[in-house]
């Protein structure tokens, strides 16, 4: 099977590590700082302490910032996996329309809503699936992938119909190479509640400046990231998202201290005065909120404070 992985930061490094152990052709589309370390390979740190390197001359590398996808790619893939950055789905999602064989298919598996509705306007509804993962990583300054704790990887179409052909292929290979892969008849419940995590810890701990197990210890945070949960969590419900047996709180906390030593990749990118993803998190809470007339101030005002870090940080 031919699987191109475009945007190659922390999980996509997983997807990439984990993909190396099986007979997939790997195409790694990637840019600047980050293609000229995958030039040299990926090094990869499990959860259990193993350091593993993949030699460059297990995947393909294309540099999106060199230029077009070469002729000789282009059609070939039966699958393109979307990891890279909210505000790079645009790009990514024409990269792998060029790739994708015409019954390829595209999976997102970014932070935020409505990434998946966006490609299949470039792709076709018919060939894109929807896809959350709870496995944890961060991505070191010398470019090496922390894979700090092992999760799943939910994906599911968007009409919730069951698998097949690309679709059913590339979970057994996920299955293959270990990342724990399941489909799902609703994955827009999945990605909600991918999202509720994701406002609740990613801007206080990028704020603070701390790593996730923080909010469990100085209550003033805690309270900030479950009000930031709760307020989703009343969007979610208001926009008709079945999110089942659900207790914030609860959820919440268990979440934090099976991720504890993790530092987010707002936080890595506040560090790197990098733009983060507070427009696809907080941002789409709080977009979804005023059409459903629900009020979302403390997500409003996470987003606005990490704004206000992202300006500092280029004015400096």
């Amino acid at each position: 099977m031919r699987i191109a992985v475009l945007g190659v930061g922390s999980v996509g490094g997983i997807i990439v590590g984990s993909l190396a152990d099986t007979d997939a052709h790997i195409l790694c589309v990637s840019r600047g700082q980050t293609a000229a370390t995958l030039d040299s390979g990926l090094v990869l740190k499990t959860p259990e302490g193993a350091v593993e390197m993949i030699p460059h001359g297990r995947f393909a590398l294309h540099d999106s910032e060199k230029g077009p996808v070469p002729g000789s790619e282009m059609g070939s893939y039966d699958v393109a996996i979307i990891a890279g950055k909210a505000s790079s789905t645009a790009v990514l999602a024409s990269i792998a329309k060029d790739l994708l064989s015409p019954v390829g298919v595209a999976m997102s598996i970014q932070n935020g809503l409505g990434h998946a509705e966006n490609i299949s306007h470039v792709i076709g509804r018919e060939r894109v699936l929807a896809g959350s993962t709870t496995h944890s990583a961060w991505r070191e300054g010398d470019g090496a992938v922390n894979w700090s704790g092992r999760g799943s990887i939910s994906m599911g179409k968007l009409d919730g119909s069951e698998p097949s052909g690309a679709s059913s292929s590339l979970l057994g290979y996920l299955e293959d190479s270990g990342l724990n892969p399941s489909w799902s008849s609703d994955i827009e419940s999945v990605i909600w509640m991918k999202l509720l995590i994701n406002v609740a810890i990613n801007p206080v701990c990028a704020i603070a400046g701390v790593r996730n197990g923080a909010l469990a210890e100085v209550p003033e945070l805690w309270e900030q990231s479950l009000e930031a949960m709760k307020e989703a969590e009343e969007v979610a419900i208001a926009s008709g998202v079945e999110l089942g047996d659900f207790e914030p709180e609860s959820f919440l906390r268990e979440v934090v201290l099976s991720t504890s030593e993790n530092r987010v990749s707002m936080l890595q990118d506040l560090m790197a005065g990098r733009k983060t993803e507070v427009d696809a998190l907080c941002g789409a809470v709080i977009e979804r909120g005023r059409d459903v007339g629900v009020p979302t101030p403390r997500n409003e005002m996470l987003q606005a404070l990490v704004r206000g870090i992202e300006m500092s940080s280029h004015l400096d």
